[in-house]
């Protein structure tokens, strides 16, 4: 009976979430039906510019945006939680609006040439509490990671986007992440694009030890057996994406992205004794954009 009552507490609260995040976009909906022109404004020169790179002035178009995300509620784990999720990515104004998946990083594409972009990436990636979920007992906390690096994206058709990134961590670890994806997109109707296709993750071990790696003295703190976790082929997974732009500065999307965790992460006791190798991610999100000028 405990287990019938979890599964439907999960159920109802999902259902709420849902219908409050679509309540959410529907007075968006409504609300852009009242703006008739584009925000915009001028920032002054930059004090210096980076050598190798072209000249930050000029025309820009900015995204910005919330979203709301059913996530596991730490990796590993086998049950959810709800998180609001930042949206954000800077353009060159007048180049074609790209497609963005939500795995993607917030990023800059300072190199914006035909088919092919490229520019800084940022990642942010939340701190994990031992004292928050029962799995966690005994492990300690890992303290918020920012991830910083960047990205590189080419679309061979106009209908086949290549995105990959590099981001090396700073706080709750030290290590490197790799992240390759590739995106098929189709537009259904005017202004209605559905894409999906695979992903891959690497991580070095600096990456992947404070999350999944259990010390002696965790070992006897949680009753989980010693486990030194190492670097490498992280995870592989499939994602699907539904956006709808309602006009030329407001878009919303639903999105689901299934991961596989590999290797020493998915052989980690956490995961194999108190958590889950599958990792199912639901959201939703509404961005809107506008341009700015850089003299």
């Amino acid at each position: 009976m405990k287990h019938i009552d979890e599964a439907a507490l999960r159920l109802t609260a999902t259902a709420r979430w849902t219908t409050a995040c679509l309540a959410a976009l529907g007075a968006i909906t409504a609300t852009t039906q009242f703006a008739s022109a584009q925000t915009a404004f001028t920032l002054p020169a930059p004090p210096f510019e980076l050598p190798m790179l072209p000249s930050p002035s000029g025309n820009w178009t900015v995204m910005v945006g919330i979203g709301g995300e059913y996530k596991p509620q730490f990796v590993g784990s086998d049950n959810g939680r709800f998180l609001p999720i930042p949206i954000f990515s800077i353009r060159r104004a007048g180049s074609v609006d790209q497609f963005r998946g939500p795995r993607d990083s917030a990023s800059i594409a300072l190199l914006d040439v035909g088919n092919f972009r490229a520019g800084p990436a940022f990642k942010y990636v939340s701190s994990r509490k031992s004292d928050k979920y029962a799995e966690l007992t005994g492990l300690g906390d890992v303290k918020a990671a920012y991830e910083l690096g960047g990205f590189v994206e080419y679309y061979p058709v106009d209908w086949l986007r290549l995105r990959s990134e590099l981001r090396q961590g700073m706080g709750g670890h030290t290590g490197t992440v790799a992240d390759v994806s590739a995106d098929v997109i189709v537009p259904l109707i005017q202004r209605l694009t559905v894409s999906a296709g695979p992903r891959f993750t690497w991580k070095s071990t600096k990456a992947t030890a404070p999350y999944f790696g259990v010390d002696a003295v965790q070992a006897a703190s949680s009753g989980l057996p010693a486990y030194d976790a190492r670097g490498g082929a992280h995870s592989v997974g499939f994602g699907s994406q539904i956006s709808y732009r309602i006009n030329p500065h407001w878009e919303v999307h639903a999105y689901v992205e299934y991961e596989k965790l590999l290797g020493d992460a998915a052989d980690s006791p956490l995961v194999k004794l108190k958590g889950s190798s599958n990792q199912t991610t639901i959201g939703l999100g509404a961005s809107y954009s506008f341009d700015f000028r850089i003299r």
